[in-house]
């Protein structure tokens, strides 16, 4: 029995983890809402809203929704555990918002198509993860020498997209100047895989090798992704694979995913309690682009398609010609002209969800999603789970504001999906030469569990 009671202890850290984030979330779509302090956009704006006297309607809502977060407490770590948890917070924020907003749409009817479509979501996320036989992998060397090709790319794209665009601006300008910038679309595509996927999986090699020079220097070619492409996700991505790589050291896995969430939106919220007006700036960016804006477009999509017709996929870039499309524009661009709340894209759940096949079928092509992510799981087992953490850092960033396909193309989530598939799993057996730099990623319990699930025998996989 006092075997099992380490693991009790953990489960239970974890599953109070979880119920905080909860809580610290609903007050800060509370405050969000708060028009008292001057903060950097309207609220009213944005459809976030709060009416006291139906607080306990929206507490009913996530209270109920909240049983299925034991499930992250059941599962182990993987890469759809990161996306998923992303994804779960996303749904209860939206569920929360739902009670108050002031669109009109059957708020019923959408919150159990979006309850039911992250439930569709994360049962395949979180619990297919069986490893696939590697026919292939690199060896040593040739891992240590992809990692300085990767690098090398990185350089050359951020030469050839400066040779396009090269500027700095503040959070506000960024959005009107972006829309100037003119690329070619294959540089395009290159520029979002390399920042998105690519760099981050060299910085994380270069940590599990402990070549911790060449990984500052992947970090600061992170930094000039910003000048050239000004999208916030290039602005904030070193600053947060520094965060993530800090909480893999302090924290196993699963508590460092929540604690990626649970950590800044706490920070800004206890500052603005704390101080007010003068920390609201901070407040909004943090809690609305991290927090609320992929569950505002679940709101938005929900309002939008409950009145126009359906895209049956046709949003899909080489689907459009070869099919009927009542959009010929991208959904974004048609959400901004709709609703003024500029270029709007919105996760999977609102695109390959609402907007493709409405709310009674979304939980179907939500699932099918959870595949393709569970795929990714069972592509990178038997890899340690500080690894997987910090190489697909971006991937569920980008999950919560651009659709699937996107984030597979453009961001590189194939790409990485593959790159995973091929990594030497020698390279963190111990005994090697970088025993240590395994051990520097990931906690010594989660080792121990990498180490014994991953064994051919067991056929199962945890991080």
């Amino acid at each position: 029995m006092a075997d099992h009671h380490p693991h009790d202890r953990e489960r239970l850290r974890l599953g109070l983890l979880i119920c905080i984030h909860i809580v610290i979330s609903c007050v800060s779509l509370i405050y969000l809402a708060d028009n008292r302090f001057p903060i950097a956009f309207e609220p009213t704006t944005f459809h976030i809203f709060y009416d006291p006297s139906r607080w306990y309607v929206a507490v009913a809502v996530v209270a109920a929704f909240a049983l299925v977060s034991p499930l992250f407490v059941l599962a182990s770590f993987s890469f759809g555990y990161f996306v998923g948890f992303y994804f779960y917070m996303m749904v209860l924020s939206y569920l929360w918002l739902s009670c108050f907003t002031n669109l009109h749409y059957d708020h019923r009817l959408a919150g159990v198509s979006a309850a039911a479509s992250a439930i569709a979501f994360l049962l395949p996320a979180l619990f297919i993860s069986s490893p696939i036989r590697q026919a292939y992998a690199l060896s040593e060397s040739a891992f240590d020498r992809l990692l300085t090709f990767i690098m090398l790319l990185g350089a050359a794209t951020v030469a050839i997209g400066a040779a396009y665009s090269f500027q700095f601006a503040s959070i506000d300008d960024m959005s009107a100047l972006r829309n100037k910038i003119v690329s070619p679309t294959i540089l395009n595509y290159l520029i979002g895989t390399t920042y998105s996927a690519l760099l981050p999986f060299a910085f994380a090699g270069f940590a599990a090798r402990k070549a911790y020079w060449r990984a500052g220097a992947v970090l600061l070619l992170l930094c000039f992704f910003y000048p050239i492409t000004l999208t916030k996700i290039a602005l904030f991505t070193p600053f947060w694979l520094i965060a993530v790589f800090l909480l893999s050291k302090l924290a196993d896995a699963r508590s460092a995913v929540v604690l990626s969430l649970l950590v800044p939106i706490a920070s800004v919220l206890f500052l603005v309690i704390l101080f007010g007006a003068p920390t609201s700036l901070l407040f909004s960016i943090v809690s609305l682009r991290l927090g609320a804006i992929p569950s505002i477009a679940m709101d938005v999509y929900n309002d939008f398609f409950s009145r126009h017709e359906l895209t049956y996929f046709c949003q899909i870039s080489f689907l459009k010609p070869i099919m009927h499309c009542p959009y010929q524009e991208q959904l974004g661009i048609v959400m901004l002209k709709a609703y003024q709340l500029g270029n709007f894209n919105g996760s999977l759940f609102a695109t390959e969800g609402i907007a493709s096949v409405g709310v009674w079928f979304a939980p179907v092509t939500v699932f099918m999603c959870g595949l393709v992510i569970a795929l990714g799981n069972r592509l990178s087992a038997g890899l340690p789970a500080g690894f997987v953490l910090i190489s697909g850092a971006i991937i569920p960033q980008a999950l919560l504001n651009v659709p699937l396909t996107t984030v597979l193309l453009t961001h590189g989530a194939g790409l990485l999906f593959l790159l995973w598939y091929v990594t030497p799993r020698t390279i963190f057996e111990p005994g090697t030469g970088t025993q240590s730099a395994a051990h520097q990623l990931d906690p010594p319990e989660t080792q121990w569990r990498c180490a014994i699930r991953f064994d051919p025998s067991h056929h199962r996989r945890d991080d």
